[in-house]
């Protein structure tokens, strides 16, 4: 079977496009940067690819709100091509700024026609940009094709707009029902996978501790956390202290991309 093709799709203010791309190759796919001018010019390129992945950064500043002009720019000019491109049955990423981007578009969770957005990331309850390395656990019995076969990860985060926050408590009661809710901050166990509850661990106040989001199909996802910064052990914060393990916890995130494709 051919190599699966993924679109790396950047903008000005990127600066993840090289790592993720290279994190893809490293798990069999073959990958291409694409400025967004690009599918501008042409939406039907996206058509070409099987996988489409939104990396992290700072696209356009994150004027206005993180990730807000370029998910306007998809919202307005180019839902039609993701439309198109979800319901062939293909698969999109966003990471961190991507995250951001597919929530905000409405490409992640599509907006009610009359309350608008039923979800959003907005600004960490520490008030400031966060880095560090989190913990992170999948919720039982999810679909999301990025997370199959992983039960705890541990990433770093690189945010200052990562708290996911739902209109409602019903919404996000609803999100978790449907088992959308995919991946969470901290290792609670016994916990509810409804109930917003906050841990230590949770590095930005995120309700329910939410670090990741899929769509109905699972086909769909966007997490803050960066699996393309630790795809080797050695990228590990304490690796010279023996802990970590080759490969890094973030590359079965993309081996999954590649392998839902049949290799």
């Amino acid at each position: 079977m051919p190599t699966p093709r993924i679109l790396i799709l950047r903008a000005p203010g990127t600066n993840c496009d090289r790592e993720t791309a290279f994190a893809f190759e490293q798990a069999g796919g073959q990958a291409d940067l694409v400025h967004i001018n690009r599918l501008l010019e042409d939406p039907q390129l996206p058509d070409r690819y099987q996988v489409l992945c939104l990396p992290g950064g700072f696209s356009y500043g994150d004027d206005v709100a993180a990730g807000r002009i370029l998910a306007n720019q998809i919202r307005h000019h180019l839902a039609e091509a993701f439309t198109r491109f979800k319901e062939a049955g293909k698969l999109i990423l966003g990471i961190c700024n991507g995250f951001q981007v597919l929530l905000k578009s409405g490409v992640l969770i599509p907006d009610d026609p009359v309350d608008g957005p039923s979800a959003t990331l907005t600004w960490n309850d520490s008030g400031r940009f966060e880095a560090r390395w989190s913990y992170l656990v999948t919720a039982p019995a999810h679909a999301c094709v990025f997370l199959a076969g992983i039960e705890r990860l541990y990433l770093p985060i690189a945010h200052a707009e990562g708290k996911f926050v739902a209109r409602s408590p019903d919404i996000l009661r609803q999100l978790g029902a449907q088992g959308r809710l995919v991946l969470r901050y901290g290792t609670p166990q016994g916990v509810p996978t409804d109930v917003p509850l906050s841990f230590p661990d949770n590095p930005n106040g995120s309700e329910a501790n939410v670090a990741g989001v899929a769509d109905a199909t699972g086909r769909v996802f966007g997490l803050m956390p960066h699996p393309e910064r630790h795809i080797h052990r050695l990228q590990h914060p304490r690796w010279t202290r023996g802990e970590g393990q080759e490969p890094g916890d973030g590359l079965a995130v993309f081996r999954n991309a590649v392998r839902y494709f049949g290799l």
